[in-house]
């Protein structure tokens, strides 16, 4: 059946950003492996304010996976530690610009010092009506998925509905990301292209854009050009377009 449809896209409402090539930049400039994510805190204060510049509606990052926890454990805690300190050193800033926090991923594997930081950034940037800042910390799009069917399976069993009340809705509303639109545009440094369980649910219609930039390069420049080429893309969402 052909359907009159015409969706060229303007700006993006959701960006989701994997933030790759941290230890590639830290390797091309001869430095330790760690001085690359110090450098890539950096790129998420360039990218933050460029998404609020930009009229973004929601940013979504990927911070720090739940495959990322097999790393050698001096990694693992300098992450943590530049997380934490990210969110206490930018507090102020992204209250003033209006942006409101929030964090998806399995926190029971995070350190107290992690989840105090990231409550105090939430709660202070809870009434702020900008860019939704969502971080995805210890998170897992498949892990993320398995939590929200057995929740749902939970509740089937308890009598609250049945199982053919489950839909689309349903289930996205039992996500991490639930209140968040749909992702549109998807963004990969350092040249990789592949998801890498993120966000696997919420970007089944999203465009994706891969670039060779390394993620501590990134900046307002970079996002400006994953967004033009974003308003290049023909999205159909399954449809057919009809000529005329």
């Amino acid at each position: 059946m052909k359907v009159s449809f015409d969706h060229r896209p303007g700006r993006p409402a959701h960006v989701a950003i994997i933030m790759d090539g941290n230890g590639r930049w830290a390797e091309q400039h001869g430095l330790p492996r760690l001085a690359g994510h110090e450098r890539g805190a950096e790129a998420v204060r360039r990218t933050v304010t460029a998404a609020c510049e930009q009229g973004l509606r929601a940013l979504t990052l990927y911070a720090f996976s739940e495959q990322n926890w097999g790393r050698p454990d001096i990694e693992v805690a300098h992450l943590l530690r530049l997380l934490s300190a990210f969110l206490d050193q930018e507090r102020r800033e992204l209250c003033q610009r209006g942006v409101r926090v929030r964090a998806i991923g399995d926190r029971s594997r995070l350190p107290a010092s992690v989840c105090a930081a990231l409550a105090r950034t939430e709660s202070a940037t809870i009434a702020n009506s900008g860019l939704e800042l969502c971080l995805a910390i210890s998170y897992g799009g498949r892990e993320d998925l398995l939590q929200a069917t057995r929740a749902l399976c939970e509740a089937a069993v308890r009598g609250q509905l049945r199982p053919a009340d489950i839909d689309e809705q349903r289930l996205g509303a039992a996500l991490g990301s639930r209140g968040l639109p749909p992702v549109d545009l998807v963004i990969r440094t350092s040249g990789e292209q592949r998801l890498s369980n993120f966000l696997l649910w919420e970007s089944a219609y999203a465009e994706l854009y891969f670039t060779a930039c390394l993620w501590p390069d990134f900046d307002g420049e970079a996002l400006r050009l994953a967004m033009a080429a974003f308003r290049q893309r023909d999205r159909r969402f399954g449809l057919v377009r009809v000529a005329g």
